[in-house]
């Protein structure tokens, strides 16, 4: 059963599910897909190319899938995705892709806090926290876990490792690794995210190998390619250090503080 409000402006052609609510004022296009018992508060506009699924959340005044901020934009049909059980506060902006990747991505379980806004061809890990503020460019990656703190910029191509967490109030302007803490200005490696780690199951003897990698990266006399070399003569053959190598490797960047 859908309960819709009668100020609401729905298309007869957007496909809710059962279940879905939808708040007053609330503007949602023809070519929408909803899941079952998502919540459209308020205000909400869902705007063609949107897929959003189930148990979802979005409050007052949020826009999702509204074209991208580029001008390169043709008008082409492109999508925006928003996983189960996220959840998406007041006056979030995510905008759809571009012919690039023709999709941006939100996973499932992630939080959006105010004011967020997520541009074209990006994609947003399971289970990411994004807080109040956070404003992440077109083709930024964020893998799953990953915590960004209130007001931070990500600059376009950039990506964030998985359990990773960064300061709110800086610039990320170039890769932060998987499973560091990073802060300052520029951004700087401040140690593992060791409370974070343990709260979701990594060993001890996890804990301590990613220490002694990151070592070998930011706290010894030697240089990236160096650190590489070290880490794959020591510590190959280990899903985490394949991790972070690949991590290591893409796109153009470069990783924060190196």
């Amino acid at each position: 059963m859908l309960n819709i409000h009668p100020t609401a402006i729905v298309s007869p052609e957007a496909k809710l599910a059962d279940g879905v609510t939808v708040g007053p004022f609330a503007m949602i296009e023809a070519n929408v897909e909803i899941g079952e018992n998502t919540y459209i508060g308020p205000q909400v506009c869902v705007y063609d190319g949107s897929r959003v699924g189930s148990n979802v959340k979005i409050y007052q005044s949020a826009s999702i899938g509204h074209i991208p901020q580029d001008l390169k934009f043709g008008k082409e049909e492109t999508f925006c995705y928003v996983g189960d059980n996220t959840t998406i506060h007041e006056f979030v902006t995510l905008h759809r892709g571009t012919k690039e990747t023709c999709k941006t991505e939100i996973g499932k379980n992630v939080l959006l806090m105010a004011y967020t806004h997520v541009a074209h061809d990006s994609y947003i890990g399971d289970n990411c926290i994004l807080a109040n503020g956070v404003q992440i460019a077109g083709h930024v990656r964020i893998d799953e876990f990953a915590i960004i703190g209130g007001m931070t910029p990500v600059h376009q191509f950039c990506f964030v490792g998985r359990h990773s967490m960064t300061g709110g109030g800086f610039r990320v302007v170039q890769n932060v690794p998987p499973y560091v803490m990073a802060a300052g200005e520029p951004l700087k490696y401040g140690g593992l995210n060791v409370i974070g780690l343990r709260r979701r199951g990594f060993k001890t003897e996890q804990i301590e190998k990613l220490k002694k990698i990151y070592t070998y990266i930011y706290t010894s006399n030697l240089n990236l390619s160096q650190a590489k070399e070290k880490i794959m003569a020591e510590l190959s053959n280990d899903p985490i250090t394949d991790e972070i190598l690949e991590f290591l490797s893409r796109g153009n960047r470069g990783i924060m503080g190196k």
